[in-house]
């Protein structure tokens, strides 16, 4: 996957996310970070995409339109489930896609930093197959600012590594 020759599947982002969860929470703000609920919410929060399909993280249009068809996916599958169940992985879902707590931040900043990552180690494979430039890679990191300041850092830093090496357009 690393080497370029194929897209990483659910399940590895999943577990890359939540292995990044339990190695870098020391560098979220919140002290009180309840990371157990943060590894769930990483678990959840792309399940809705088996049924909604997968949105590119730089497809405005398909953005446009992402919560409303991730919504209804995650009504119909949370749905399936008995109603305990339901309500809890809703609320995680929820939770996870209004970013209101410290928990929401961080996890969402792992699944913006984690591409980035992943981006910055393939040589920005992703990006110049879609044309993505540094303006559109900044203006998605501001999640991580806010979940992980520190990791906002770094992310800021391999951006910029990234154009001066030609991994991603200026």
């Amino acid at each position: 996957m690393l080497d370029g020759s194929r897209h990483e599947n659910d399940a590895e982002h999943t577990w890359h996310l939540t292995a990044m969860a339990m190695l870098l929470h020391e560098y979220t703000s919140e002290r009180n970070m309840n990371l157990l609920r943060v590894l769930k919410m990483l678990i959840i929060h792309d399940v809705v995409e088996i049924d909604a399909g997968d949105t590119f993280a730089y497809d405005a249009e398909g953005n446009a339109s992402k919560f409303e068809r991730e919504s209804k996916a995650a009504k119909r599958l949370f749905g399936i489930l008995p109603e305990d169940q339901k309500l809890a992985l809703t609320q995680l879902w929820t939770e996870y896609e209004q970013r209101q707590t410290p928990e929401a931040q961080f996890a969402v900043a792992l699944d913006r930093l984690q591409p980035l990552l992943h981006n910055y180690v393939t040589e920005g494979k992703s990006w110049k197959e879609h044309k993505v430039t540094s303006e559109q890679v900044l203006a998605r990191i501001q999640a991580i600012r806010d979940g992980a300041p520190e990791l906002g850092k770094l992310a800021e830093e391999l951006i910029r590594s990234s154009v001066e090496k030609g991994y991603l357009a200026n």
